[in-house]
């Protein structure tokens, strides 16, 4: 485990671009960014599908190398900080290993960070994803829901200085999704995380974040960014005053508007 004296990292992308493919078939998913995501706030990135939200969060994390640029996570390369456990991912995808159950794979995280075993962590973290009576059951006998709450539980297990969300709530219901919206953001606030979160919902987007980032259609370009500045714990209470609702119809004007800007608008 990462010191507990260490303060949370910031991030910060410098003229940070990526290209797939070469030639007259290459693709330009971002184009040079300048970005610095503070140091223990959750932001959000809301954009069209495919603008390049999760390539960005994919180089974040180290898992693409940029085509130009180059990201640092307090101070250090991505590589450097996957090597001290100071990161953690939640794919759309849960990627559990099929043969462990449950507890298993949250516990997996712990084993991986070389921290202890802790199994009242772990049941901890089962009951706040609700999935209580589930511990024992494998990959194959839960729902995708499920399994996208066991892989978030994962997340969060050690404690991570980094936390990235590539839609993580995209196959879960709705009345679930809206719990875990209350509930989860308490675990990374109370610890301090820095959050970084790909979303296609503008109320998650606000609800969730201390700053929501909206992006073009691809190559992603920065087109807005809104300070949220609610209290917090939110709550239902929160969605329901007129400061949440102005939030939420700004960044979706911005959304609309960077569309109309953005190739979509040619086609």
């Amino acid at each position: 485990m990462l010191p507990d004296a260490l303060p949370p990292p910031d991030v910060c992308c410098l003229g940070l671009a990526k290209t797939f493919g070469s030639g007259p078939t290459a693709t330009e998913a971002l184009r040079p960014l300048d970005l610095t995501f503070a140091a223990g706030q959750t932001t959000a990135l809301l954009g069209p599908s495919g603008c390049g939200k999760s390539t960005l969060l994919r180089l974040v994390a180290g898992l693409e190398a940029p085509s130009a640029g180059h990201v640092t996570i307090g101070g250090n390369s991505p590589a450097q900080v996957c090597a001290r456990a100071g990161l953690a991912m939640a794919f759309q995808d849960a990627s559990l290993l099929p043969w462990r159950t449950v507890r298993g794979n949250i516990a997996l995280a712990l084993t991986l960070a070389r921290q202890p075993a802790d199994p009242a962590l772990v049941e901890r973290l089962i009951a706040l994803v609700g999935l209580d009576g589930f511990g024992d059951r494998r990959p194959a006998e839960l729902s995708g829901g499920m399994r996208q709450r066991v892989a978030i539980a994962r997340c969060l297990a050690a404690e991570p200085r980094l936390l990235l969300l590539d839609e993580p709530f995209g196959a879960v219901d709705e009345l679930t999704r809206l719990r875990l919206n209350f509930d989860l953001p308490r675990l990374w606030e109370k610890r301090g995380t820095t959050t970084i979160l790909v979303t296609h919902s503008v109320t998650e987007a606000v609800l969730l974040s201390d700053r929501v980032l909206v992006f073009s259609p691809r190559p992603a370009s920065v087109v807005a960014d809104i300070a949220v500045s609610l209290p917090r714990p939110r709550n239902r209470d929160v969605m329901a005053t007129p400061a949440f609702r102005d939030l939420v119809d700004q960044a979706s004007a911005a959304l609309w508007a960077g569309s109309l800007a953005g190739p979509l608008a040619a086609e």
